[in-house]
């Protein structure tokens, strides 16, 4: 990473997003750029506030300094936020969706973005082996303490699942598809290290057609993304998946309004 003065990071931070939340988008885009370019990691995810703004387009992914910060700043309430204040539940019915339709055994799981270990916690016991995976080492700490997991690693999802060496017969991916926007080599990777046979559970967060505007993806008001439901259907079928649960759920709430999304299971046929 950069080198950079924290002290002039912090304040043109705070700037940018007191502009931002006064309405003032002309000069927070300003603001955010000054942010930027103070630091080119962009731990404070600029980049995302710029393309949520409409300054920019919609970048990639989030950039990695920016969502190991973020959940690193949070892992000690993370799941008090997430659950109980947020309403997230992803896991908890992604569980009853593998239970009622694709119970296994499985022999190994992998746990893409495994936060805290919700996904693990849930439906790990029908697996005989569970690695996890995350950007946030106080993530991983967390996760280490439910005892649910064999193998905890701290790194970049495509990037492990780019370099694996095994394969998994149950992967999931639960919250991790809000924070990349091109999800081309997220799929390449996944059809990589998923067997033939296996099983993957995802889950994605959209908007109202009118807002994705025949978009694939496009950056959220709450600064994630959201992708189109054809666009993960070309990606699944790309890379050797059937989806046979594909859900419009609701993922979390922010603001006290639901955030729409899709949970979907699928098995890979080659």
């Amino acid at each position: 990473m950069h080198d950079i003065d924290l002290d002039a990071l912090e304040e043109a931070y705070e700037h940018a997003l007191a502009l931002e939340k006064a309405g003032k988008s002309e000069n927070a885009i300003d603001a955010w750029r000054t942010v930027l370019a103070l630091d080119p990691d962009d731990r404070g995810g600029a980049a995302i506030r710029l393309a949520a703004l409409g300054a920019t387009d919609a970048p990639a992914k989030a950039p990695d300094a920016y969502v190991a910060t973020l959940f690193d700043q949070h892992a000690d309430v993370f799941e008090t936020i997430l659950v109980d204040q947020l309403g997230y539940a992803v896991p908890m019915q992604a569980e009853a969706a593998l239970k009622r339709d694709a119970p296994g055994p499985y022999e190994c799981m992998l746990d893409l973005g495994c936060g805290t270990g919700l996904s693990g916690v849930c439906f790990g016991d029908c697996a005989g082996h569970v690695t996890g995976v995350d950007l946030s080492e106080e993530m991983i700490a967390a996760t280490d303490e439910t005892e649910c997991y064999h193998a905890l690693f701290v790194g970049e999802a495509v990037r492990f699942m780019q370099e694996a060496d095994e394969r998994w017969d149950l992967v999931s991916a639960t919250d991790v598809l809000p924070y990349i926007g091109d999800l081309s080599a997220f799929f390449e990777g996944l059809s990589r290290v998923t067997e033939p046979g296996g099983v993957v559970a995802l889950s994605s967060e959209t908007l109202p057609p009118a807002l994705m505007a025949g978009r694939d993806y496009a950056v959220t008001p709450h600064h994630r993304f959201a992708h189109a439901q054809d666009y993960l259907r070309r990606l699944l079928a790309t890379g050797g998946f059937s989806p046979f649960v594909f859900e419009a759920i609701t993922v979390r709430r922010e603001q006290d309004m639901p955030i729409p999304g899709w949970l979907v299971l699928a098995r890979k046929d080659r």
